[in-house]
């Protein structure tokens, strides 16, 4: 009985909830539609216009004044003559709170004197954390969250940017990225979650529910832009805005699942992709961008550009002819807002096509709506400046514990030969490498300025990994001699000498802090310098711990195979020094898994879910052979997988199977272990992936506690996209692999034949 009033109560609860879902929705729809019906042209054009922050700064020569001010004059000029309705991003550095208060006061205060009084949408790259923000709580990059395999460290994350976001007065993140990190040479890789479709929607689904929340009106809550759609990270040579080559059923089957997942999400807001696919810049994109994200997906938000992008029709990729012509090919595939960014040509080219006939004023009352309803939503017009007293926990101790929590279940184990850790906290340890004494190589690009190039300077009270280790074991115990820089060797002779005298060393090699285009590399492998100073150092005969800070994973084929040990820390942000010197000493255990593909060779980048052709064969020496496998990682402790048991033998439309397993920790310490589950096609009409991850949960368990994992699976679930572009699921025998088990089910269709492999 109680448990039926119980029920009843839920029921009562959810019709009640969605009812005020309905009911503001529809508030919102009638306030949008009273709102455009008294707009000019010209104001409705207006909120389409987006410029950066420079554009409305006081200057001198030049320059933006120090510290950064609105100007009076040029903000009254955005405001009243061009309607601006967004501005976006920093100028110079990361500014205090109070400073955001007083930027973001005078520009709402400015559209607070406008005819309609319609607020500015403030827009940022807060990419882990409120990076443009001193003081703030950075979080690993994105690629080191999907090595937590843990959605609920990526949710927690997502909160607390949203929190210290609103805190800093603006309401609108330009994140997640979704892009599929497929190419480890692309500069950006570290921003993404991984190769894994599923991981990647997985991970970016939780961050925008932690970023929207219930309410994205609420005073914690900010909306989420997804970027760049699609198929952005698939560049052919691997740098930054160069074209790519993705068929249509490829860009499905890949790269879609985490956009389609975000629009599932609620995700408020989209970002385009920068460069061109098949020789189509995605901004000229009618398909991609109306016909799949509009007409298939049913996204309803806001899209944006990126940066100039309408602007590069004309001047990079040469569709347009004319910078007016750009406009016009933009708009109509289905642009909202121009990321103009530098001034107000774009409102003038698209005013000039209206009242050409060439841009309906339908096709602008349908970006003005959608750019309305957003800030409705976001409650700027109730709220267009937060309450500096609302955010009390803002670079708190108790954010600072979640991103130590993110960035120790990111760090990944991959090589522990005897166990030569967890180290013990009475011995000698050199540390040395170009990464070992730089916040720079644990948060990368986009921490405090664009490049990440000052992160020394405004996170000076984090501590690198020399001084996590010295604060670890004492600064008695710990050498310190560089050996090199990213690129050069550096009193290479000191850091043998120091070695020598050394019970271990820690070596910490891997890259500066890039962001985009200045990210671009030529050739995968460490920079040889860094090589150079691993070899000397193993000459000495002391046990080498080597510790990889990088944003991709660079080739270490030549180093890997002198460590004792290897660890993978990606960027794993302002506790990262911390949360690394934690596992070395055994304060922690590792449970981080990669998220990538570790190639062995620079020209060997072949993905986890490679075809059946692409493993080698007696002939083939130079089959599928990367360095560590996605889904890799190492514990301190160990674990058993065993009764791998499938609910029933066949599979069909409608049902579901229950996959269990039980999972044991056989060690001697808690650990946390992230149970993968990949299933297998056997045959298909189109050749099928070796295998694909499917599910996974990440676990905790005691010294010797068992527990049973169990996993749905649905048609839906081992489906692919066909020849005409269709996502199908073909009967035939399935594969399930978890751990070192397998077992295998058939799905019989009762629309599809099955396959036999024959052509």
């Amino acid at each position: 009985m109680k448990k039926t009033i119980f029920c009843i109560a839920l029921l009562i609860n959810a019709i009640y909830t969605n009812a005020q879902h309905i009911a503001a929705k529809n508030s919102i729809d009638k306030r949008v539609d009273a709102l455009l019906a008294k707009m000019t042209l010209d104001e409705k054009i207006g909120q389409m216009t987006q410029v950066t922050l420079d554009v409305v700064l006081k200057t001198a020569n030049g320059k933006a004044i120090q510290p950064e001010q609105i100007d009076a004059d040029k903000i009254k000029n955005a405001i009243e003559k061009y309607h601006v309705g967004s501005i976006l991003n920093v100028s110079g550095a990361a500014y205090t709170r109070e400073h955001w208060h007083q930027i973001i006061s005078d520009i709402q205060a400015e559209a607070g004197q406008s005819r309609l009084k319609i607020p500015v949408l403030y827009g940022i790259d807060a990419m882990h954390g409120q990076n443009y923000v001193q003081g703030s709580t950075l979080f690993p990059q994105e690629i080191g969250m999907s090595a937590t395999f843990n959605p609920e460290l990526a949710y927690r994350e997502a909160q607390i940017t949203a929190y210290e976001t609103r805190a800093s007065y603006i309401p609108w993140d330009f994140s997640p990225v979704l892009d599929l990190g497929r190419n480890a040479l692309w500069p950006r890789i570290y921003e993404t979650f991984g190769e894994d479709p599923y991981l990647a929607k997985t991970m970016g689904a939780a961050v925008i529910k932690g970023y929207q929340g219930n309410d994205v009106s609420s005073k914690y809550n900010v909306a989420g832009c997804m970027k760049h759609y699609l198929g952005y990270s698939f560049p052919l040579d691997g740098k930054d805005r160069t074209p790519a080559w993705i068929p249509d059923r490829y860009m499905r089957e890949y790269f879609l699942p985490s956009f389609a997942e975000a629009v599932k999400a609620g995700a408020m807001s989209v970002m385009v992709n920068s460069s061109e696919i098949n020789g189509v810049p995605v901004h000229s994109s009618k398909y991609l961008l109306t016909d799949v994200l509009r007409g298939e997906l049913g996204f309803k938000g806001v899209i944006v550009t990126d940066w100039q992008d309408i602007k590069y029709l004309h001047d990079r990729h040469h569709i347009a002819a004319t910078q007016k012509d750009a406009v016009l090919i933009a708009i109509n595939a289905g642009i909202d807002m121009s990321m103009v960014p530098t001034d107000y040509t774009f409102y003038d080219l698209l005013e000039q096509l209206v009242k050409e006939g060439k841009v309906p004023v339908s096709r602008i009352d349908e970006s003005v709506r959608r750019i309305l309803t957003m800030k409705y939503k976001l409650g700027l017009f109730e709220r267009p400046v937060g309450n500096p007293d609302d955010y009390p926990k803002f670079g708190s101790a108790e954010f600072t514990a979640a991103s130590l929590k993110s960035a120790t279940e990111s760090i990944t184990l991959l090589k522990n030969n005897n166990n030569i850790l967890p180290l013990k906290k009475d011995i000698k340890v050199l540390v040395t490498g170009p990464a070992a004494n730089t916040m720079r190589s644990l948060n990368g690009g986009w921490s405090y300025t664009w490049q990440g190039d000052f992160s020394d300077q405004y996170a000076a009270d984090k501590n690198t990994i020399l001084e996590a280790i010295r604060h670890k074991i004492g600064k008695d115990n710990v050498a310190y001699e560089a050996g090199a820089s990213f690129d050069s060797l550096q009193n290479i002779e000191a850091a043998v000498s120091a070695a020598k005298k050394a019970d271990v060393i820690v070596l910490c090699l891997g890259e500066h802090s890039y962001a985009e285009n200045p990210g671009n590399i030529d050739d995968l492998n460490l920079p040889s310098a860094q090589t150079e100073l691993a070899n000397e150092l193993a000459k000495t005969g002391k046990p080498i711990i080597l510790v990889m800070a990088e944003g991709r994973p660079r080739i270490i084929t030549e180093v890997e195979s002198k460590s004792a040990a290897t660890i993978m820390t990606y960027l794993s942000g302002n506790e990262g020094g911390n949360a690394l010197a934690d596992i070395l000493f055994g304060d922690a255990n590792p449970s981080g898994r990669l998220p990538v593909t570790y190639p062995r060779y620079p020209n060997a980048l072949v993905n986890y879910y490679r075809k059946n052709i692409e493993n080698g064969n007696s002939d083939d020496k130079n089959g599928y052979n990367p360095l560590y496998e996605f889904g890799y990682g190492l514990s301190y402790t160990t674990f058993a997988y065993s009764n791998l048991h499938i609910s029933k033998p066949t599979l069909k439309d409608g049902e579901a199977l229950t996959v269990t397993v039980d999972v044991k920790n056989t060690g001697a310490r808690e650990g946390k272990e992230s149970v993968l589950l990949y299933t297998r096609e056997e045959y298909a009409s189109i050749t099928p992936d070796t295998k694909r991850l499917r599910a996974f949960q990440k676990i905790d368990l005691q010294p010797g506690e068992s527990r049973t994992v169990s996993f749905k699976i649905t048609p839906k679930d081992i489906a692919f996209v066909n020849d005409v572009s269709k996502t199908v699921t073909e009967a035939g025998e399935f594969k399930i692999m978890i751990g070192d088990l397998t077992s295998s089910f058939n799905y019989v269709s009762s629309v599809a034949p099955s396959r036999t492999g024959k052509l």
